[in-house]
């Protein structure tokens, strides 16, 4: 082990001597703005997103698409032939499925960005009658947001069981995490689309 003299140490640098010489490198720059530069932080996440599609928009054109997908990835069709069991089966097939399951995990994302509207104006929240209109529907995310958050990543969270089985390539593991998928949209749709359906779920 090196012995360190004691002359070695007196001769170090202090912070004194450091701050001169970089006074003396950026003579053009105030040493408070150069310290406050790189102490600045990054601006607020939010600021980086600009919302242009709809709450709607989303659950039509990626989240509704990409879960069908998933759910009829196992199904049973009875014919006058019998019953036909319909599982992914080839390393494509199981490729495809996990590029809409994945897909419909990143879509929670975009739920949860702010300043987002619900609908545009005019547009029809309402597929069974017993929908809120879109204003209503914006209070209610607004008003409970914390609850809203946490039904989005219930809906991720369970995409991602769906995520590991189709890494496992285990059917029924597939056809359960769907279940789960399926649990997490109706939780969500019945407490911010129609909290007031009383018909039988």
């Amino acid at each position: 082990m090196p012995i360190i003299s004691q002359e070695t140490i007196t001769n170090l640098p202090t912070f004194r001597d450091i701050t001169l010489k970089i006074k003396q490198i950026f003579p053009a720059i105030p040493f408070a703005a150069l310290l406050a530069a790189c102490s600045q932080s990054s601006p607020p996440s939010a600021t980086l997103f600009k919302p242009i599609a709809t709450l709607q928009d989303i659950m039509q054109s990626i989240i509704d698409p990409n879960v069908d997908f998933v759910w009829n990835a196992v199904s049973s069709v009875s014919t006058a032939e019998g019953t036909q069991e319909h599982r992914p089966e080839t390393d494509e097939e199981w490729e495809q499925l996990r590029q809409h399951a994945l897909t419909l995990a990143e879509a929670g994302n975009l739920l949860l960005i702010e300043n987002r509207i619900v609908a545009h104006q005019n547009a029809n929240t309402s597929s069974g009658g017993a929908e809120l209109n879109s204003q209503d529907i914006q209070k209610l995310i607004e008003s409970n947001r914390e609850d809203y958050v946490q039904r989005v990543h219930s809906l991720q969270n369970a995409t991602e069981l769906v995520l590991a089985a189709i890494d496992k390539k285990n059917a029924d593991e597939l056809e359960k995490a769907g279940g789960d998928v399926e649990h997490a949209c109706e939780q969500c749709h019945s407490q911010f689309w129609y909290p007031n359906d009383k018909r039988p779920k």
